[in-house]
């Protein structure tokens, strides 16, 4: 038995064999295809150069680190995005440029329903700028304390921390921790279902290592991160925990709701004490909280070797269809109203103060050129698809009228002929010799 499995392995086609064999005439006959010159048009309308043109720009919705974050519609597809902009004396003023940069490439990575998406990166003259997935219903903490009585019922925060548990999954697939969960950083869409959002403390894990570092924000770091010791994705649990018994009670385990506490005391608290619980808690509700807030991570719920798949099978979720869940099948128990807007009136949101004594020069220039790199091909894609503007490549039409038309947008003058799309690409740096992996991806399109 063994050794006709051995054999049967043995005659299967390797990678290689499929890939040089496609390579040769079905990639040739692909080339003859109207289709690849659809794909090639595809990709050059991709790669078109984003500016702050690209958007029309709208109201104020908060502030980040490093600069405000407002409202933005894609001129050419009418879709609605929020743009976070980090202005650049700011950057450098707190030397910013790797926690910017590095937020920017788990964003490109990461391509889930739970956490919100990068679709493009520009810069204007004072700003360098992430255009993200566009979340109407506003904050976790917004709904915790400005919309009734401190807290949800149960069933909703449940439910969140349901989808909490599927985003943290897809970024720790990914070998990601993310280190500041708590519910500022928790976004509600239009239907209501919720999105991890700011990413500038995420750090990517190497295979079979640890990190450390003491970051995050006081009342939400685990003891081990406040202790400095070495750790992978155990804060994250930590920082689930913390949430749900703060949707629940109506603030943090260890910070009464508006009570004034030294940092050194808020440490101490999370170190030492235990967190309280009310009649508002169910049996199981105390249990995944009392899980999850276990001060040894070696003990904690979701670090014990099976990560999220222990957490999701804890029986506060008896009621939750994972599948469904993530198939975006499931009915949240709270629907924004489409009319209200969850965040602060513009006039309550504070000004960011002038930097000063910030000198940009050609070393800033060359962090700029790698940071900013214009559309992210899934999501672009994606919003193509939903605009329904893919339309505009003429499926009926012949070689000749698809390099026509391209010619026509962009203004070339150039005559029409075989190959042309080779060379227009080629000169806006789109093809190379060897394609990259970003490059090769769009193809199951």
């Amino acid at each position: 038995m063994r050794c006709s499995l051995r054999s049967f392995q043995e005659e299967l086609p390797t990678e290689r064999t499929v890939h040089n064999y496609l390579s040769g005439e079905p990639f040739a006959e692909y080339q003859e295809s109207p289709y690849f010159c659809r794909f090639l048009q595809w990709k050059w309308r991709e790669r078109q150069p984003v500016t702050k043109n690209t958007f029309r720009h709208y109201r104020v919705l908060g502030k980040g680190g490093f600069g405000e974050v407002c409202a933005c519609q894609v001129r050419a597809t009418g879709k609605m995005y929020a743009c976070k902009k980090l202005e650049k004396k700011r950057i450098k003023k707190r030397k910013g440029e790797a926690m910017a940069l590095n937020e920017k490439r788990i964003l490109e990575k990461v391509h889930s329903r739970f956490v919100v998406s990068l679709a493009y990166t520009y810069e204007t003259k004072d700003s360098l700028c992430l255009v993200l997935t566009m979340m109407n219903g506003g904050d976790l903490k917004f709904h915790i304390y400005n919309l009734g009585l401190p807290g949800f019922e149960e069933q909703r925060a449940v439910f969140y921390a349901a989808e909490l548990c599927c985003g943290l999954e897809d970024l720790q697939r990914e070998r990601i921790a993310y280190r500041d969960l708590k519910p500022d950083n928790i976004l509600l869409d239009d239907r209501g279902h919720i999105r991890i959002s700011d990413l500038g403390l995420a750090m990517e894990v190497p295979e079979g290592e640890t990190i450390r570092g003491k970051v995050g924000t006081v009342g939400y770091m685990a003891p081990e991160v406040i202790s400095h010791e070495n750790y992978m994705f155990s804060p994250d649990w930590w920082g689930l925990g913390c949430l749900i018994y703060e949707m629940i009670e109506g603030h943090p385990p260890f910070r009464k709701f508006k009570e004034k506490v030294k940092r050194e005391e808020v440490e101490r608290r999370v170190k030492s004490n235990s967190e309280e619980y009310s009649e508002k808690f169910s049996d199981d509700a105390r249990s995944i909280c009392r899980m999850l807030l276990t001060k040894d991570p070696k003990e904690r719920l979701g670090c014990r070797g099976h990560g999220a798949a222990e957490v999701k099978q804890h029986p506060v979720f008896k009621d939750i269809n994972f599948k469904r869940l993530e198939a975006n099948m499931l009915e949240p128990p709270f629907r924004p109203d489409p009319h209200a807007v969850y965040c602060k009136d513009v006039l309550d949101i504070e000004q960011f103060s002038t930097v000063k004594g910030v000198h940009l020069d050609n070393r800033d220039e060359d962090f700029y050129a790698t940071f900013v790199t214009g559309c992210v091909s899934i999501p672009w894609q994606n919003e193509i698809i939903e605009s329904k503007c893919f339309t505009d490549l003429d499926e009926s039409g012949t070689e000749d009228e698809i390099v026509s038309d391209v010619e026509e947008r962009a203004g070339a003058s150039v005559k029409p002929k075989k190959n042309f799309f080779y060379r227009l690409l080629q000169r806006a740096g789109c093809l190379s010799s060897s394609p990259s992996k970003k490059e090769e991806e769009p193809t199951a399109v």
